[in-house]
């Protein structure tokens, strides 16, 4: 097996860990903290594993998801959904994300149901079913009086069954960020006569067909909807950030498809006024603008706060300094490749729980967390961006691998992510079927061979 495969030493600390989330990130922490000898039960609301990639054809009642008496729906994805990253970069360290079997999706951006069969089946290779119980929700997460533990409390899903209150040596939180919309302000939205909708609640077009739609945003999801959308919706208007020109510009290779700078107002006759002068009579506008971290079970005292949607104080995106190393948090960076992040993480809080590996003191875990924000506010970005590693996510990983003892993430496996990352620019509605980096497939899976 390669370097990243080996399991550590058991450790002599047996701890009673919960983890709270059976999707990618949660999977793979159970895999670590069992793999060091730890006692795990992973706490999931539905009824299988995968999380975010678990489609359900189910939309929430509050289309926008601001209603907070909404009946929640996990799954953000829609129908027609690939990936926008190559399978080969997407996969575990060492358990390559490759065509298993026959009945899948064998092509190198596959479908959301070939995601979610990988996850099964990882889940099913290192044997993690039997420490999840699923349709459980947790409640209510807090500290035992003498702050030592934590008291978990959850609920069986639908079900009549007592709740149960258990205590645990430590938490860690792998509930995904996919699922509490972020909704853009528009001046005058309130009078405005249309539909909204947040992208969290789009599953097909069908609903659009002949309709004048407006989508807000410039993230994956905005570009793979307003091109499913305007197949057959009548027109279709991107506004974002981006743009800056003074007129609209047609989406090159559509007829009616245009982009505008952002949203100025909207009006009582039915009309959107852009900030680049154009108006636009609009049925419905589809928000594809993000998503908040979102913890409504977990107490902390305050200690831990959520903030213009940067999760604080964490050390490394991972701990908070003064609730470490009991608490923990997986997955919380975005643009990144997700499942090796994820991997990596894990591998370090495993050591970390076990004593392996050493955190630095509280007073130097706020220090390094205090240096992180200064960095963010000399780059000029805003709060929310806490937890955008679009520059930093290899040498976020490679740092995590070397607290492990592990080596640095394969170089192919960066240079895909980055030439995959300009293709898409260049071939932005073909890019998922063209490329020029079949070299790099060929070392990857030079590299998987060197797994078995």
């Amino acid at each position: 097996m390669a370097s990243f495969a080996p399991r550590p030493i058991p450790s002599p600390l047996h701890l009673r860990l919960a983890v709270v989330g059976a999707g990618a990130a949660g999977l793979v922490a159970a895999r670590e903290l069992r793999r060091e000898g730890h006692g795990v039960v992973v706490f999931e609301r539905g009824a299988s594993v995968g999380g975010t990639w678990v489609y359900t054809p189910a939309v929430e009642s509050d289309p926008l998801g601001t209603d907070p008496a909404r009946n929640i729906v996990h799954s953000s994805l829609y129908k027609s959904l690939r990936t926008n990253l190559p399978r080969e970069s997407m996969g575990f360290l060492d358990y390559p994300f490759v065509p298993r079997g026959s009945g899948g999706d064998a092509r190198r951006f596959p479908s959301h149901e070939e995601v979610l069969r990988y996850l099964e089946n990882f889940a099913e290779e290192f044997g993690l079913i039997e420490s999840i119980r699923f349709r459980t929700e947790v409640e209510r997460v807090e500290r035992e009086v003498d702050g030592k533990r934590w008291i978990v409390k959850s609920r069986e899903v639908g079900g009549g069954g007592e709740k149960k209150r258990e205590v645990y040596d430590g938490v860690v939180v792998c509930n995904g960020h996919y699922t509490e919309p972020r909704i853009a302000e528009i001046s005058g939205i309130d009078a405005w006569p249309g539909k909204q909708m947040h992208s969290h609640n789009y599953r097909v077009p069908e609903p659009f067909v002949n309709q004048a739609v407006i989508v807000i945003g410039s993230s994956a999801s905005a570009v793979d909807i307003s091109r499913d959308v305007v197949r057959l919706a009548k027109e279709v208007h991107i506004a974002s950030r981006s743009v800056t020109g003074t007129v609209p510009a047609k989406v090159p290779n559509y007829e009616n498809m245009w982009f505008h700078s952002t949203i100025e107002r909207a009006e009582r006759d039915g009309s959107v006024v852009f900030h680049d002068g154009s108006l636009v009579y609009a049925d419905v506008i589809i928000h594809c603008t993000g998503y908040k971290y979102y913890f409504p079970f977990l107490e902390t005292n305050g200690v831990l706060t959520v903030d213009d949607n940067r999760v604080s104080p964490l050390y490394k995106h991972v701990f908070p300094p003064q609730l470490a190393p009991s608490l923990s948090f997986i997955g919380l960076p975005w643009k990144v490749i997700p499942f090796p992040l994820v991997e990596l993480q894990s591998k370090w809080l495993a050591g970390i729980l076990s004593g392996r590996v050493k955190l630095p003191s509280e007073e130097e875990m706020l220090k390094d967390v205090k240096a992180d924000y200064q960095r963010l506010e000399m780059k000029g970005w805003p709060k929310r961006y806490a937890h955008n590693f679009s520059d930093c996510q290899f040498e976020y990983d490679d740092w995590l691998a070397e607290q492990c003892g592990l080596p640095p993430v394969e170089d192919w496996r960066k240079e895909m992510y980055v030439v995959a990352s300009k293709n898409k620019v260049v071939r932005p509605e073909l890019y998922r079927d063209e490329w020029d980096d079949d070299y790099l497939v060929e070392q990857a899976y030079k590299y998987f061979e060197s797994l078995v």
